[in-house]
């Protein structure tokens, strides 16, 4: 039974390095056709054949050689396949971001031959990934992902004196719980948001964190310019009436003027 099962094992090993091969071969022989198309100012580009995920390995299937205009080609971009896949038993690249099908494969969204690929890779200059605790009330009810922008609010201290304060404004989530793929959308309620914060807001986000409970604000995909915002305390809402708002009371005359009638109206 051992036996079997390694010989199986042998088997699915070998029929997928014989599929890695073939499809490898195939591309060099679509890259060497389209490398000599008569068509002036094209030049062969690799693309993704299909989705990839982040952290995917890159491999052979998964790509397609096409021709691209020389001038409308980006820096970056890989035009040789033995720059973008290794050599045979070498470690693969990785997929830094999430790529759909039919775009452009570049160096900025892949690792290096072997390179571990983390939530690190997502990070800006400068920038640091920090996580906070949250529920399903704190968390937006779940609906916040990876790639969204959210203003974090600290509510803080007790009775009357009981406020709430936003302490930072358009924080970019790159991580709910241990899921980092921008692609995903479906909620998750989860335990923790991990944030991409500058290294003096990682501290206030710590101080924050201890002083009280952090709650975050799912925010629009408009341009808003962020404006500081005043603390509110639980006394500043406590009132006598419920707010309503203010409707002036209008009067309406009719006039008749010959055969004509007229409606006008009178502020009172």
């Amino acid at each position: 039974m051992a036996i079997k099962s390694i010989l199986v094992a042998l088997l699915g090993i070998a029929v997928a390095g014989g599929s890695a091969y073939g499809a490898r071969e195939y591309l060099r022989q679509t890259a060497a056709t389209a490398s000599v198309d008569p068509t002036n100012g094209l030049v062969t580009a690799i693309v993704a054949g299909r989705d990839i995920k982040f952290g995917q390995a890159i491999e052979p299937q998964m790509l397609q050689v096409v021709s691209w205009p020389r001038e409308a080609l980006p820096v970056g971009a890989f035009t040789d396949l033995d720059m973008l896949l290794p050599q045979a038993g070498g470690q693969p690249r990785r997929a830094k971001n999430a790529m759909s099908a039919g775009e452009l494969i570049l160096a900025s969204k892949v690792s290096n031959f072997g390179e571990k690929v983390t939530i690190v890779q997502t990070l800006g200059e400068n920038s640091r990934a920090m996580s906070i605790r949250v529920d399903a009330v704190t968390g937006v009810g779940g609906f916040v992902t990876p790639g969204d922008t959210v203003d974090i609010v600290l509510t803080q201290g007790g009775g009357e004196n009981l406020r709430a304060i936003t302490i930072l404004q358009n924080v970019r989530v790159i991580g709910v719980d241990q899921l980092a793929n921008e692609e995903e959308n479906a909620p998750v309620v989860a335990r923790t948001v991990t944030v991409e914060v500058s290294p003096e807001d990682s501290q206030k986000l710590a101080l924050a964190q201890s002083a009280g409970t952090l709650s975050l604000t799912l925010r629009t995909l408009d341009s808003v310019v962020d404006k500081p915002l005043d603390s509110i305390r639980l006394s500043d809402i406590l009132q006598e009436k419920s707010p309503v708002e203010e409707v002036e009371q209008k009067s309406r005359i009719k006039i008749r003027r010959a055969n004509e009638v007229e409606e006008v109206e009178i502020s009172n």
